[in-house]
């Protein structure tokens, strides 16, 4: 008997879990439901959080951040700073140094020469990316070496952590998606649903919008991790059947999102078989305003700017006398309970960027209705509906299907209606509204309605990239694959000079007095009229460990480090 067998029969005798001694495929199997189901395995290619998690089972960046929302080394032996010289001294360039012997699941090195490519995939000026705001100021990225990637800069950059950093910006490898630059990349099909990664598992089988299959990598670089030999994925359903399937069936290990009201999960924790789990960050339910027109009968390329503006969501007392219809505090006691705030902000975290500039929780159906007739925009016709300009305020109000934004809708739309606004109310599944599909009309990115509701979130806990979504080149649009960030093609230019400021800002407190700042503006300016300030919550089963909650990066950051209690 060998050391390493000797102490795990040591420790099971005592009646301890040998977690730090599991080999390698010991623990069997391991099952994740996520109720918006994938639909891709690439997040260059879909900007959804199901997709960006998912895919974080396979390939990784070169950092990412823990629970604590702290940069935490993970192909590279540190994180570059200008104390230990990674950041130049004029804050121009970022350089990372690859741990050695690292291997991509097939067997082949992993080196400096992916990272320069997958920064030249996702730049590429022909296709479009998800996640082209983590490459917002990027010069260009240099290869000294296999094992060094230098990113330089345009002008200072205080904070160089964008590119290759978290969920949403890992390295793809450059041999598999060689021939899938700029508009061949939605046409890959087999690299985007089954990509060679480095992370703890490989992809077996992957039906999109449905269940995705996965062994352990037999490459990855600790050679007793991951515990389970296997893991299944499965998508799709509801949030109310996949918190079951953990908390009172057993059937799962690990459901995702469980967007439910609170009284139903602590009937599901009464099941004994799982717990739940929540954490905060800065994840908010908002409804998106569209800038342009979605009438049908324009093309796709009108629908896509505001060549034809939104005949009414633009006037700021339309929008504000939405919001202040709104009861933000009774939306999060049937939604959400303790894992709900009520926000007036886009960015409600960390705390140091979370503005204090706007109140919003307090219904006002009389002030709202001052404020449309101050602006003349009234009933002409008796039909309980106002009209602008000789429009009337008729809006498709869309989101994913889910029952506690289905109650919202409800709600709102009986709050709107009070003030002289129609609603047609719309549910989309899921996974096709966060799929990010090119050839789809149901997608967020899309926006064929004129008011739509949803949540996403950040990596890290410096907004710079997230504020950049809003800047007027991030809009999705056909040239682009619809692929991009400024949903509601929202433009503004004070707020373009003010952002770029806030990328050229080293002191910490200005940086998030400029973000408050950036807050404000999408906010004042009718961008959104942001509603709960969500916790995380998900769930995993009683005899799962090693979960730690990260509401600062993929929930599925450290899978490596689960196994069977």
């Amino acid at each position: 008997m060998n050391l390493k067998t000797f102490l795990i029969a040591t420790i099971a005798s005592l009646g301890l879990a040998p977690t730090a001694f599991a080999e390698r495929g010991s623990d069997g199997n391991v099952s994740i439901i996520y109720w918006q189901a994938p639909s891709i395995l690439n997040p260059f290619l879909s900007g959804g959080t199901k997709d960006v998690e998912s895919s974080s089972l396979v390939i990784e960046p070169l950092a990412r951040y823990n629970e604590k929302g702290e940069l935490t080394p993970w192909l590279v032996n540190e994180i570059p700073t200008v104390n230990n010289g990674g950041v130049s001294e004029d804050l121009t360039s970022i350089t990372w140094k690859i741990t050695p012997g690292i291997l991509w699941s097939d067997g082949t090195p992993f080196t400096s020469a992916d990272v320069k490519f997958t920064y030249q995939y996702c730049t590429h000026p022909d296709g479009g990316c998800a996640q082209a705001t983590k490459f917002e100021g990027v010069k260009n990225v240099e290869t000294p070496d296999d094992l060094t990637v230098i990113v330089n800069f345009e002008n200072a950059t205080p904070f160089p952590y964008g590119p290759f950093v978290g969920g949403e910006s890992p390295i793809i490898q450059a041999a598999q998606f060689s021939d899938c630059l700029g508009a061949r990349a939605p046409e890959c099909t087999n690299q985007n649903f089954n990509p060679i990664g480095t992370g703890p598992f490989v992809v077996n089988e992957f039906k999109p919008n449905d269940v995705i299959t996965m062994s352990a990598n037999p490459n990855f670089r600790d050679p007793d991790k991951p515990a389970f030999a296997t893991l299944t994925f499965k998508g799709g359903g509801d949030a109310t059947a996949a918190g079951r399937a953990v908390m009172e069936t057993g059937e799962f290990d690990y459901a995702w999102n469980l967007q439910l009201a609170p009284d139903v999960i602590a009937q599901m924790q009464e099941g004994g078989k799982g717990t739940p789990v929540v954490g905060f960050g800065p994840l908010v339910e908002r409804i998106m305003l569209n800038q342009t027109n979605p009438d049908p009968a324009l093309d796709a390329d009108t629908r896509s700017t505001t060549k034809v503006p939104h005949p009414f969501l633009s006037e700021p007392a339309v929008y504000k006398a939405m919001s202040m219809a709104i009861d933000r505090p009774l939306l999060v006691e049937i939604g959400y309970g303790q894992a709900g705030r009520v926000t007036c902000n886009w960015v409600s975290a960390p705390e140091a960027v979370n503005s204090d500039t706007f109140t919003c929780d307090k219904q006002d159906i009389d002030g709202a209705k001052a404020l449309l007739d101050d602006a003349g925009i009234v009933d002409t016709d008796s039909d309980g509906i106002r009209e602008k300009d000789g429009v009337p305020l008729k809006l498709l109000y869309q989101t994913s299907t889910n029952a506690v934004r289905q109650d919202f809708q409800a709600l709102i739309k009986q709050w709107w209606n009070e003030i002289g606004i129609d609603a047609e109310l719309r549910n989309i599944n899921g996974s096709v509204f966060f799929g990010g599909d090119p050839g789809s009309p149901d997608t967020f990115q899309k926006f064929y309605a004129d008011v739509q509701m949803y949540a996403n979130t950040f990596n890290g806990t410096d907004p710079q990239s997230y504020l950049g979504s809003l800047l007027c080149d991030k809009a999705p649009r056909p040239e682009s694959q619809w692929q991009g960030q400024n949903i509601t093609r929202w433009c503004n230019p004070v707020y373009e000079k003010l952002h770029a400021e806030l990328t050229q800002t080293a002191d910490a407190a200005k940086r998030a007095s400029i973000a408050r700042q950036l807050n404000d503006m999408a906010i004042e300016g009718g961008a959104m009229i942001p509603l709960v300030d969500r916790g995380r919550l998900s769930a995993h089963a009683n005899t799962l460990g090693g979960v730690i909650l990260n509401v600062w990066d993929s929930e599925l950051w450290n899978v490596a480090d689960w196994h069977r209690k």
